[in-house]
């Protein structure tokens, strides 16, 4: 039996999403074989413990290709059931394959990816027993593109006219934390305003009531001038130094910014209802069996 090291157990951990006593528990019952000890994990249930909802495939990995002269890059999103499998390397070896292929055969869009990786989606489907879907893929080309990939959850590309790629990617990496709604206030819809101004309105009922028209209309000017602030990226403070904005930031290195894209896992997928009781109850029940 190998030594049930430390360090052995944070590497388990780190390939399952498991804590740590479970994973000690695996390794100790798996003779400190790391691969069986996943493999033990996951006939006994680990996997199922952690879905969130039927088969809805709402957990999965970001991933991004570069091209070496910076000019051209793919994210792509790949959807799994649980994060347990997306800590896999059968996941993560799909996820490879499909962004290699795509940025080889210059793919814009999801479809044709879908279509080409559908055998090996579904040989994966039937080896981990979770549903699998390449979700959606962007394509971008500029002057420069600079990219940023926080774990496996979130991933941005940013184009630039100008500027490098150590700029891309110091703008790529506000991108991920500060996740911005539009690149800037010109791109603001009408709707978009509208809705911010009903929020408000409803919001603050009590605190307009009875103000004559005009300071209600200066009070809502106020919230849809910090509203564009906030999500338009150019307006926003730089994450590393809020003394400067980041359309500021790049137009001092003489660059302007062209597009950005933030891919994080899961957004915008319905995951459904789901009983929190019942589903622990059934947990519980499972495991007296």
């Amino acid at each position: 039996m190998a030594e049930i090291t430390a360090a052995l157990v944070k590497e388990l951990r780190e390939r399952t999403g498991q804590g740590m006593m479970d994973c000690k528990k695996a390794l100790t019952a798996a003779g400190g074989d790391i691969e069986k000890a996943i493999d033990d994990m996951r006939a006994a249930g680990a996997i199922k413990a952690a879905k969130k909802a039927g088969n809805i495939a709402a957990e999965g990995a970001i991933a991004i290709k570069l091209a070496d002269d910076n000019k051209r890059a793919l994210i792509i999103e790949v959807n799994s059931q649980t994060d347990f499998l997306a800590l896999q390397d059968d996941f993560k070896n799909f996820v490879s394959s499909s962004i290699d292929k795509a940025f080889a055969e210059n793919m814009t869009e999801a479809a044709p990816l879908v279509a080409a990786m559908e055998s090996d989606r579904e040989a994966l489907v039937a080896k981990v027993g979770e549903n699998v879907n390449i979700r959606r893929l962007t394509s971008v080309e500029a002057d420069v593109v600079g990219s940023y990939l926080h774990g496996h959850r979130i991933g941005v590309l940013v184009a630039l006219k100008g500027g490098d790629v150590e700029l891309a990617k110091e703008v790529a990496m506000h991108v991920a934390a500060s996740n911005p709604q539009f690149l800037s206030a010109a791109e603001v819809s009408e709707e978009a305003v509208a809705k911010e101004k009903e929020i408000f309105l409803a919001l603050n009922e009590e605190k307009i009531k009875g103000k004559p028209a005009e300071i209600v209309e200066k009070m809502v000017a106020g919230r849809i001038s910090k509203f564009l602030a906030e999500a338009s990226l150019v307006e926003q403070a730089f994450v590393k130094d809020d003394s400067i904005k980041v359309g500021e930031l790049v137009k001092k290195a003489g660059a302007e910014i062209v597009s950005f894209t933030r891919f994080e896992v899961g957004e915008g997928i319905d995951k459904g209802e789901t009983d929190f009781a019942a589903e622990v109850a059934a947990q519980l029940a499972s495991s007296k069996q």
